[in-house]
């Protein structure tokens, strides 16, 4: 990773932020919430659930995770998220690799936890040439989702491709240690489809036939998809199939940036969602172009913290447990996890756990569903508590986190480390650098590049 050092906001502009809410998280004069001088916020509630989180439940998780297509086959719930099986296939592998992992340091521990998850979920095509067998694997059914036609890929078999789904299957592939089952054709397949669906302008839509839907979420579904292809600077003029305009896509993610809070939207002028927000800074990063001094954004991310403990995706709406990705990635990148109270984070993560069955709920007392499991996992480990071998009969709920997950791609770090991803963080001075990222950034031998502090303004 190329770590760009930036200097830290005034401390004293935080002490003067002062809001209320009130304990659904609407504005009212019953409850304070301040943001103090060291970026945490304090609390004055006397509705705020202050019971102790409970441990948190491995084992239930992964028997959740690994039983969950069985449970969804033939229901009505599985037919109504047919459509994008692509995407819950690849949180809950993405989720399982937490799980079930021991090491992420060096290649045999990537390799033994890619077993693990085989043996789980059934991931990796059988090498037993016993043909007896009517099972396929995770890795077989994502060759059936492949749209010759269009090249990309679909949410399940027989549908047409769509850059969500194709980066969801390049994920699992890249997780698998399966991208050399994407041959030299299928690859300029993939990067003509992504390259066709990018506008004049930069921005891109999500299908060759989808009315033409612009949306931030494609710009980064492309940029992550064409890096995991090792396509994202390729400037062969001799291939056969044309590359995106990588400037234009940068332009135009920095042209969704609202003036007024520092945060993005779906597109120009649209409203601040934290998951835009994600897909816009994950995008640049990925294209190492992230904003230099992006102050007013670090207001907006640091409003997000409800009195609950759990991240809100915009204004005057609930927390829930999903953001715990989609804002703590964006903080990691930034370096200004810091900015919130992480330790009232992950209780509510903890608290949202189902503990008798496993799984995540979007906040305390839902129903658990994969998305907020795998994203409720994926923020335990961006906050480095433990989500692998961590269960409820030890005397902790917190242990040194053993698989962690990159908060660019969405990936454990050590398939990022093996594919040899690049991206680009910020250090703040006078703060380390998130170790995984530090890591990453010395493995690749990437340069850190210093920028000078900004003059503040009188």
């Amino acid at each position: 990773y190329q770590i760009n050092t930036f200097a830290s906001p005034p401390p004293d502009i935080f002490a003067t932020m002062t809001t209320t809410k009130d304990n659904n998280n609407n504005m009212s004069d019953t409850a304070a919430a301040t943001v103090v001088t060291d970026g945490t916020t304090s609390i004055d509630n006397d509705n705020t659930d202050t019971a102790a989180p409970p441990l948190f439940v491995t084992s239930k998780h992964v028997d959740y995770v690994s039983n969950l297509a069985q449970q969804l086959e033939g229901t009505f719930e599985g037919a109504l998220t047919n459509h994008l099986r692509m995407s819950g296939v690849y949180w809950s592998v993405a989720c399982m690799f937490v799980l079930v992992s021991q090491c992420d340091i060096d290649t045999d521990a990537d390799a033994a936890t890619i077993a693990k998850v085989d043996a789980k979920m059934g991931l990796l095509p059988s090498t037993n040439d016993d043909q007896s067998s009517n099972s396929s694997s995770i890795i077989d059914w994502i060759d059936t989702c492949f749209h010759e036609t269009t090249g990309g890929y679909g949410g399940d078999t027989g549908q047409e491709a769509h850059i969500l789904y194709t980066l969801s299957a390049l994920q699992i592939l890249a997780m698998a240690d399966c991208m050399d089952v994407v041959s030299k054709k299928r690859t300029d397949q993939l990067v003509t489809f992504i390259a066709s669906l990018q506008q004049l302008d930069g921005s891109f839509v999500g299908d060759a036939a989808g009315g033409g839907e612009v949306d931030t979420r494609f710009s980064y579904c492309a940029l992550s998809a064409l890096s995991l292809l090792g396509r994202l600077n390729y400037t062969d003029s001799h291939s056969p199939c044309p590359s995106i305009d990588l400037e234009k896509a940068v332009s135009y993610i920095q042209a969704c940036a609202n003036p007024l809070d520092g945060g993005y939207g779906s597109c120009i002028g649209a409203e601040s969602h934290a998951g835009q927000v994600f897909c816009c800074i994950g995008a640049l990063s990925i294209a190492h172009a992230l904003p230099s001094t992006p102050n007013k954004l670090q207001w907006w991310l640091s409003e997000r913290q409800c009195d609950a403990g759990g991240l809100n995706g915009r204004s005057e709406k609930q927390a829930d447990v999903c953001y715990s990705w989609w804002l703590l990635s964006v903080m990691s990148i930034l370096g200004m996890v810091h900015f919130i109270d992480t330790t009232k984070l992950k209780n509510f993560i903890l608290k949202a756990q189902d503990l008798e069955d496993g799984g995540i709920a979007d906040r305390p007392d839902d129903m658990a569903d994969v998305f907020h499991t795998f994203f409720g996992v994926a923020g335990l480990s961006l906050l480095n508590s433990s989500t692998a071998g961590g269960d409820a009969d030890e005397k902790t709920t917190t242990r040194a986190t053993t698989m962690m997950i990159d908060p660019v791609y969405a990936l454990p770090v050590s398939t990022v480390r093996r594919m040899g991803l690049t991206a680009q963080v910020v250090s703040v001075q006078g703060r380390a650098v998130d170790p995984r990222l530090e890591d990453l950034y010395t493995t690749n031998n990437m340069t850190i590049v210093e920028q000078e502090q900004p003059a503040q303004e009188e």
